[in-house]
């Protein structure tokens, strides 16, 4: 079917409010590896990944056999009976995580995680009071929406929680961007102690971060960051919830979960998306003394699931065993080199940032730092033109984000620079020209 006719349809039956890419939005049809096909049979390189979901690849025998395994004997029965594969899944996690005596609870998905982690830490705490970073993004549900500090993608203003929004590290726009690394980070916490002092009753529930910002823009704080902005949520007992529903599974490069990468060993982390390589699957891991704080019965009738959770132990046996880590390190730090070395060229690319293979790179109007939305959404389609898929985000949409799947080659990642070199060149002599 003709992507055209396809695209009527849906938008016959499918929310206004339901975003697409690209001007023609496209099908995807198959994948391998780093590649995907469409539904008129065009092939592209994907460095996006299903929004990060598919973390390792397309396509991965071992976990597309486990799949196809779990579902010749048992798609579902719900977590009032034993899972094997779930509680498999929940030990290695639990062991990765680095917390202490720690307990994993699954759920379908990383609004769902994130809400999980807010409703432990509110009632531990037995506060509605949140402190969020600026320019995060946390869910689409009523409570991650609230803590959300996107105005774009706050579909409410109406919130369970009474949110307070704390600075993210996020240096480029930031008041306190001229300050060297040390005094940056000691304005940052002492913006955090006065808003906490100010802004709140005191007895807030928990700090809910992502390490490195996702829809944000991969927003990257500097060194010591994290640290500092800990060291004020002690004095003050308060919880730090690491959202790494995107950082997490060693994609940063630096550690299996971004957080204490920074140095930081938080309260509980939540995590989702690239766990069952496009499987829906999320949770939390949170020391017992937090995840069993609840007075009620709880359950998940899909979290968890026999499938899900077959894929998860594949997914993340598979990640181990070729260390991906590293490999994202590798390539990252590639891709990075490289977007820079573009970006000294191209008056329209303000910032390159990120982590491994967390990599934003800010567009903006030549000469100023004003967002240039309309030339990024132009980039996004040339790229497409040329056989590359990445993706979109910042806090005013004028940032690119290149996000392969973790078994991304040196090569792949060349081609993928050589598309982009020509896109951002192409979009900004147009810009000139207009």
């Amino acid at each position: 079917m003709p992507h055209a006719e396809l695209w009527q349809r849906h938008r016959q039956v499918m929310p206004s409010w339901m975003q697409l890419y690209y001007d023609e939005p496209i099908e995807l049809v198959r994948g391998s590896g780093r590649r995907v096909t469409d539904g008129e049979g065009r092939e592209y390189l994907d460095f996006f990944g299903g929004l990060l979901a598919t973390m390792v690849g397309h396509d991965i025998p071992e976990i597309t056999e486990a799949i196809r395994a779990q579902a010749g004997r048992l798609l579902h029965s719900s977590t009032l009976y034993l899972i094997r594969s779930q509680v498999e899944l929940a030990e290695r996690i639990a062991k990765l995580s680095g917390l202490s005596d720690a307990k994993v609870f699954f759920v379908n998905s990383g609004t769902e995680a994130v809400e999980t982690a807010l409703l432990l830490a509110t009632q531990r705490r037995r506060s509605h009071q949140v402190l969020a970073l600026r320019g995060s993004y946390h869910g689409r549900s009523f409570g991650t929406v609230g803590a959300t500090g996107i105005r774009g993608w706050s579909a409410t203003a109406l919130s369970p929680l009474a949110v307070t929004y704390v600075h993210s590290g996020y240096r480029y726009r930031s008041p306190f961007g001229h300050l060297d690394d040390a005094a940056f980070v000691a304005a940052c916490a002492d913006e955090l102690r006065t808003m906490i002092e100010t802004s709140t009753a005191g007895d807030v529930a928990c700090l809910l971060a992502e390490p490195v910002q996702g829809a944000g823009g991969f927003a990257t704080p500097p060194e010591g960051f994290f640290p500092a902005m800990k060291a004020v949520l002690d004095d003050y007992g308060i919880l730090l919830i690491s959202d790494e529903v995107q950082s997490g599974w060693g994609r940063t490069g630096r550690s299996f979960f971004a957080m204490p990468g920074f140095g930081v060993t938080p309260d509980a982390i939540t995590f989702a998306k690239g766990l069952g390589n496009g499987v829906a699957i999320g949770g939390v891991v949170a020391p017992a003394g937090l995840m069993d704080c609840l007075g009620a019965n709880s359950i998940s009738t899909a979290g968890g699931n026999p499938l899900a959770t077959a894929a998860g132990v594949a997914t993340l046996d598979y990640l181990l065993s070729h260390d991906l880590q590293a490999n994202a390190d590798k390539v990252g730090e590639h891709l990075m080199t490289g977007l820079r070395a573009i970006a000294e060229g191209c008056p329209l690319v303000g910032e390159v940032r990120g982590m491994g293979l967390m990599i934003g790179v800010e567009l903006v109007v030549p000469g100023t730092r004003e967002p240039a939305v309309a030339a990024t959404l132009r980039v996004l389609e040339a790229a497409r033109q040329r056989g590359l898929l990445i993706g979109r985000g910042g806090l005013h949409g004028n940032v690119l984000r290149v996000t392969p799947p973790m078994t991304v080659t040196v090569a792949e990642a060349d081609e993928a620079l050589t598309v982009l070199r020509e896109a951002l060149t192409t979009v900004e002599r147009t810009e000139e020209n207009a």
